[in-house]
């Protein structure tokens, strides 16, 4: 297979996890209240670690010594993920708070990649990336009503944007040496160990009906086992920063889904930068083609 139709895979494969990861907001709306945003956050990591330890138990074992300081910093980046996105959503709203924290993180990993690894992505990512990060805004502000604009949901989901694309900048690493499943089970594993006491102390003891174990398990078997382990995959085949753009297939998902299944109005602005975010990908799309071939 030649690189051109590996890194096709690639980008096929996250796009997919991110069509999936869209339907993480309208899925926690339907959470009862009373369940806390941490534990939403935390149960997530616990089930998530469950599906890939299912997966785990039957992949061929890897040779070497497991590097455990980037296992240890990519789990903890999720759980920093997982609190704050949630936490950030719950204040500053589905359509702000996703905006702002999948919208920061490609500019996160492009500086990261700048700066830790002296090495500038190409001019062309830059350019779809902006182009797509100004046209989620765009999402986000053509929505109107739904906004809730705070310095600490601001702040929370910026911290989430930062995780993320540390996370995915390491994960590229990781998945190469261990594969999918067994990097998963060991980043989830952790994160979700360090998000449970977290919970309980933000969040209080656990509040949870049968309704609202329902949405966690959905929240963690598809929206986090089943997308994660395609992002993963996808990795292997694309650079971390084209890896962490793609995601903001997310909002574009998240944003059909508001149209057609909840059936909620939409301004011209907000179709304008759908049209914004797909135009951007499809740049890094090409960008990353270029490079593999």
């Amino acid at each position: 297979m030649t690189d051109s139709r590996h890194s096709a895979r690639g980008i096929a494969l996250v796009l997919l996890a991110a069509m999936l990861w869209g339907t993480t907001g309208t899925a926690q709306s339907l959470a009862p209240v009373q369940l806390s945003p941490y534990w939403v956050g935390a149960l997530r990591l616990v089930i998530g670690s469950g599906f890939f330890a299912l997966l785990a138990w039957g992949a061929p074992g890897r040779a070497g010594p497991w590097p455990w300081a980037r296992l240890a910093l990519a789990g903890a980046c999720i759980a920093a993920y997982n609190l704050s996105f949630f936490a950030g959503v719950k204040q500053s709203g589905v359509a702000l708070g996703t905006a702002i924290a999948i919208g920061s993180g490609p500019i996160w990993a492009g500086l990261l990649q700048t700066v830790v690894a002296r090495r500038l992505p190409p001019v062309l990512w830059w350019l779809g990336t902006l182009v797509s990060v100004a046209g989620g805004a765009a999402m986000a502000l053509g929505q109107g009503g739904g906004l809730h604009l705070s310095a600490a949901g601001v702040a929370l989901c910026l911290l989430a944007g930062l995780a993320y694309a540390t996370y995915t900048l390491v994960n590229k690493h990781l998945v190469l040496q261990l594969g999918p499943a067994r990097t998963n089970l060991a980043v989830f594993a952790s994160a979700a160990a360090l998000s449970v006491p977290v919970a309980w102390a933000l969040g209080g003891a656990l509040q949870a009906g049968a309704g609202a174990w329902g949405v966690v398990l959905f929240l963690g078997l598809v929206s986090t086992g089943l997308s994660y382990l395609l992002f993963s995959s996808g990795l292997r085949h694309i650079s971390g920063t084209t890896g962490v753009t793609l995601a903001l297939g997310e909002p574009v998902t998240a944003f059909v889904l508001a149209v057609w299944v909840v059936g909620e109005p939409q301004q011209l602005a907000a179709y304008l930068g759908l049209a914004g975010v797909i135009a951007g990908l499809l740049l890094v799309v090409w960008a990353e083609l270029r490079a593999a071939r």
